[in-house]
């Protein structure tokens, strides 16, 4: 005879329980308004999220427009400031159109459900993001999912499907390691086999390419017919939303068969605002590109030559491998205390299962607080 349990949510308990003894328990930490630690942990690429005209951006939006956006875009939710906002950033990415969403999770899921479908085949990156994992699973694709950065991988599992309505999707700089994709060799791949590429550029926006234009335009993709890229407004831009960049039949597309788009509420004004002033700021300023770049490596040269494993970074993330997820929640925790917030990364937020602290090479950082940073680092890194 089957028993019924009389607490439905009794197995959580067993569920916590595991994550603790194995070191993977999480739990939030409400950071203050005038926190004092120095912020490695963020994704503040440029240091735009706190500057003036960035917060005006959205204070100006917030009172021209309200709180929020009312409603989903097809409804209500679409003003001037979002298609101002749309019309710049397809600009200045060298994009023929782009469609904002509330946020970059959203975008992704957009672009492959509107794009896939039962009779298509998507070729993912092992190490993508979660959101594109999702996007594909709920594409209701056939998914393939081939080795990290290898397009001869992609090559070979596309010429096994010749035909087919395809789509390669990859991170243009991959969140874990901060690697970059070997775009140029995955878009010939696609070329040669008729399919599309999707490209996430969250990392690569304001970072990559001339005046931080992104990956697709450093790799000469940007406004090809059979290119699509995603990004956020979270990361350079300092504010909250997403994005998908494209043709403007795909743009189209999405407005009529995304349901992420169609039955989510708009982004909000304020935060449409403040990615526009950063947007334009970018614009201004194209120093800030390279100088995200200069901090990350300065970073990595000196955390190895300190005897740290770190991968080389090709935009802003360095990564720093632990020997265990519990050393690198110490690690971590021990830079906290001595005044530096990292980012801890370990499974199963990590692909291979290698727990890392996370480090953002912010563009705004000066050469006292890299010293800081660094110095911080070695002194509480865990003993092998």
């Amino acid at each position: 005879m089957h028993r019924t349990s009389s607490d439905p949510f009794g197995w959580l308990d067993e569920e916590s329980s595991r994550r603790a003894r194995a070191g993977l328990e999480r739990t939030l930490r409400p950071r203050p308004a005038d926190a004092v630690l120095l912020d490695l942990a963020s994704n503040d690429y440029l240091g735009l999220t706190r500057h003036p005209a960035v917060t005006r951006g959205a204070a100006e939006a917030a009172r021209t427009w309200g709180g929020g956006a009312t409603g989903s875009r097809l409804v209500t939710g679409t003003t001037e400031l979002h298609a101002e906002l749309e019309r710049e950033l397809a600009e200045f990415c060298g994009f023929e159109a782009a469609l904002v969403f509330s946020s970059g999770y959203a975008a992704n899921l957009a672009v492959l459900t509107a794009l896939g479908g039962r009779d298509s085949l998507i070729v993912s990156d092992a190490g993508n993001h979660a959101s594109l994992v999702d996007g594909c699973r709920l594409a209701r694709a056939e998914t393939a999912v081939v080795a990290h950065a290898d397009p001869e991988a992609v090559a070979k599992t596309l010429a096994g499907h010749p035909g087919r309505r395809a789509l390669v999707v990859s991170d243009s700089v991959f969140s874990v390691d901060g690697d970059a994709a070997p775009l140029t060799a995955l878009a010939a791949a696609c070329r040669a086999h008729g399919a599309a590429l999707v490209v996430d550029d969250a990392h690569g926006l304001g970072v990559l390419g001339e005046g931080g234009r992104g990956a697709a335009y450093a790799h000469g993709l940007a406004g090809a017919p059979d290119t699509v890229a995603t990004l956020t407004l979270s990361k350079s831009l300092g504010s909250q939303g997403g994005a998908v960049l494209g043709p403007a039949r795909v743009i189209a597309h999405l407005v009529n068969a995304a349901r992420t788009f169609i039955f989510d509420t708009g982004l909000a004004p304020a935060a449409a605002g403040a990615a526009l002033a950063a947007l334009r700021l970018l614009r201004e300023r194209p120093a800030l590109a390279p100088r995200a770049r200069e901090v990350a490596a300065e970073l990595h040269g000196r955390l190895t030559a300190a005897g740290l494993a770190a991968a080389r970074p090709d935009a802003a993330v360095v990564s720093v491998r632990a020997p265990s997820p519990e050393a690198a929640v110490r690690w971590a925790a021990d830079c906290r205390d001595r005044g530096l917030a990292v980012g801890c990364f370990r499974p199963p937020s990590v692909p291979d299962g290698i727990s890392r602290l996370r480090l953002t090479a912010r563009a705004d950082l000066t050469g006292e607080q890299i010293d800081q940073a660094v110095s911080v680092i070695l002194d509480c890194a865990p003993v092998s």
